[in-house]
């Protein structure tokens, strides 16, 4: 097969990994519950976590990690490429996009997804898991003080970049870009979000219990 062709199907099967909308199935088939209908009305692991519980957000939240994950990981460990090494972080970035955009656009479940938070983890555990510790630590900072999963996951996203550079002192181009790319999207993809909490209306976390 050649690189082209592997690339194109890679993308394609990593857009329908990613889409494969776990929080929405979880609720559906074990609780006889669409999450996206309670809550804040997001498919992802912190609304599972409050509508459904820690049973249901956990293995949600793994598993949307693990999505992305696995297609990177599998570009440099698992398939054959004819391009130079230094080339190949490319394709993982590619293929972790491509999970992304299917998490947060799920072709499955009419395209309303998640927020993108767990997808782009799992990209940073597989390209830089240092950097990942050090922004889920801000994000654990920032969620047990405040109680905002938002402006955690915010912040972990803006802290990610900033460790690559100044802390880890990474000089890869495609690598920082990604890491201004994230925080961006998940900035986007928690507008609503920042407005609410501007205006002091976003809700803090709470679990159901289970």
């Amino acid at each position: 097969m050649s690189d082209e062709v592997q690339l194109i199907l890679g993308i394609v099967f990593s857009y329908l990994l990613g889409s494969i909308p776990t929080s929405v199935w979880v609720g559906r088939y074990f609780f006889n519950t669409d999450v996206r209908e309670h809550g804040s009305g997001n498919a992802g692991a912190t609304n599972t976590i409050r509508v459904l519980g820690w049973k249901a957000g956990i293995p949600v939240f793994v598993f949307d990690v693990f999505k992305a994950w696995l297609v990177v990981y599998a570009v440099q460990n698992y398939l054959d490429w004819n391009y130079a090494p230094e080339e190949i972080i490319y394709i993982q970035i590619a293929f972790g996009l491509a999970a992304v955009l299917g998490h947060v656009y799920p072709i499955y479940v009419g395209f309303k997804g998640g927020k993108g938070v767990g997808a782009f983890a799992g990209m940073a555990i597989a390209l830089f898991p240092l950097a990942f510790v050090s922004s889920f630590a801000i994000f654990l900072l920032v969620v047990i003080t405040t109680k905002y999963v938002s402006l955690g996951s915010i912040l972990a996203a803006l802290s990610f970049p900033f460790f690559l550079y100044f802390v880890f002192h990474v000089d890869s181009v495609p690598l920082l870009s990604l890491g201004v790319f994230a925080t961006l999207f998940i900035i986007f993809t928690h507008r609503k979000n920042i407005v609410k909490l501007l205006n002091a209306k976003e809700n803090k976390f709470s679990a159901k219990k289970n």
